[in-house]
């Protein structure tokens, strides 16, 4: 058994990284998440980081991924139909409670997305009307073109991100954008 605090800090490290290299993340309730990168280097998403509603299409599917991978890399939460939905689980209350919980949501418009009835414009709506729940200076949705789609008129005036052609650069203001308002919600700036 471990003698002092280093020792039983280093066991509990080790613990969490011999989980992890298994393929399992750990998660420490009221603390975070310990996962692998694609990488697989060791990262920790605190459960204090921000969480965003990723909305896109089924045919956006595989760039939608890349964003939640991305925004996980940059310690957010993000939330995304095809990593959170479990087996059994009423999806759309389970959808609605993330949108309705989350800091923030983020809608992927392409020119497929913006043509398609369904889920994503069922999404968009319910995103405006929590929007509308909010103070007027706080952000909330927050658009990614994933192509050089024109945006629908409901969202128009709402300033977008294109992570097209550039990526990085696209995610990179996005990032940037969430933080720094994340930061004034939480009396930072």
């Amino acid at each position: 058994m471990p003698k002092n605090d280093r020792q039983m800090g280093e066991l509990i490290a080790l613990i969490i990284r011999q989980c992890v290299s298994d393929g399992d993340a750990v998660n420490l309730t009221g603390v975070g998440t310990f996962d692998e990168d694609e990488l697989e280097n060791l990262r920790f998403v605190a459960d204090s980081a921000p969480t965003i509603f990723i909305a896109y299409v089924q045919e956006d599917a595989d760039m939608a991924v890349r964003l939640y991978d991305d925004l996980v890399g940059a310690g957010i939460r993000p939330w995304i139909d095809k990593h959170r939905l479990m087996p059994g689980q009423n999806w759309p209350r389970a959808i609605q409670r993330a949108i309705e919980s989350a800091d923030f949501f983020v809608g992927c418009f392409s020119a497929t997305a913006v043509r398609k009835r369904g889920q994503f414009p069922h999404e968009l709506r319910l995103a405006l009307k929590c929007a509308d729940q909010m103070p007027l200076d706080d952000r909330f949705i927050l658009p990614v073109r994933l192509d050089a789609c024109t945006m629908p008129r409901h969202i128009d005036a709402i300033q977008h991100v294109d992570l097209f052609p550039e990526w990085e650069r696209g995610v990179g203001c996005l990032v940037e954008s969430v933080w720094v308002e994340f930061g004034k919600r939480m009396g930072r700036y």
